[in-house]
């Protein structure tokens, strides 16, 4: 049970269903609703989404396996306790509960739910592999997880587009930094990532002004005169601050547990924001 627990990713997937509910609650009606989120058609939407971000974490594992070996030997399922005809049965189960029950809420939902299934099966068989391409791809999923459940409500308003963009902008910085941690298995097996093409520094130097442009988004969120002021400590404090400290700690870093120990911090910075829905 362990192990297929850490195949898909469990608290990963407790993390879209929770920014999934704050965005219902939240973001789509005046002040919290939570009896929103209990709403059987919502449980659906979240189950689908869940369903098909388990099977992107199973098929990019199964197409990971030798590249893994290197990266995370200790992390290596499939193949190992996990069969690979099991792994794919269960990816290709997981992809088409995920669209079908996206279909049966609602053609657009299911066409998202759809577009997101070849995407992950593409990022995972070979977007990844490519310059930036695969770090845009995954970005765009984590802004489109939170954007279908305004798609499903027919209520998508500036609060929702710009969380989406928060979702994006950090994902996008961590992806690029899990590359460089994952430099060594996947130089040996023909990666174009952005580190492996441009070198450590030249990865950095996309870095600083990603995370620039992710600071005054956060700066320009703070000063907006509709805004509260326990948010915007909130965000200062718990968004911004974490974010400078994020950047100082990646001029200095040259190791893979320093890029680890950052990748963990972008994923903290990640659920401090998407919990900031409960201070609008």
């Amino acid at each position: 049970m362990k192990s297929i627990l850490t195949l898909i990713r469990a608290r990963n997937l407790v993390m879209i269903a929770l920014s999934q509910a704050l965005v219902q609650a939240c973001l789509l009606s005046p002040g919290v609703q939570w009896a929103k989120v209990l709403n059987s058609d919502f449980l659906l939407l979240v189950l689908s989404t869940v369903c098909i971000a388990a099977a992107g974490y199973i098929i990019n594992d199964y197409y990971d396996v030798k590249i893994d070996a290197i990266n995370k030997p200790d992390r290596l399922l499939i193949g190992r306790r996990i069969r690979r005809r099991r792994a794919m049965f269960a990816h290709l189960i997981l992809s088409a509960l995920g669209v079908l029950a996206g279909l049966y809420l609602a053609l657009p939902v299911g066409l998202i739910n759809l577009g997101a299934v070849l995407l992950l099966w593409g990022y995972s068989a070979r977007l990844k592999k490519m310059l930036l391409v695969g770090n845009i791809v995954i970005a765009l999923l984590s802004a489109s997880m939170l954007l279908v459940v305004a798609v499903y409500d027919d209520t998508l308003n500036k609060i929702t587009m710009g969380y989406a963009l928060f979702a994006l902008l950090i994902s996008l910085i961590r992806e690029i930094i899990k590359d460089i941690e994952d430099m060594k298995g996947d130089a040996s097996f023909d990666c174009r990532t952005l580190p492996i093409v441009a070198g450590l520094r030249g990865a950095k130097l996309v870095l600083y002004p990603l995370i620039a442009i992710f600071q005054v988004f956060v700066l320009v969120v703070i000063f907006h005169p509709a805004s509260r002021l326990l948010f915007d400590v909130y965000m200062a404090a718990l968004v911004l601050l974490p974010s400078v400290w994020l950047l100082l700690k990646l001029v200095r870093a040259d190791r893979k547990r320093d890029f680890t120990f950052l990748s963990n911090l972008n994923k903290l910075i990640m659920l401090t924001g998407i919990l900031s829905m409960l201070l609008l």
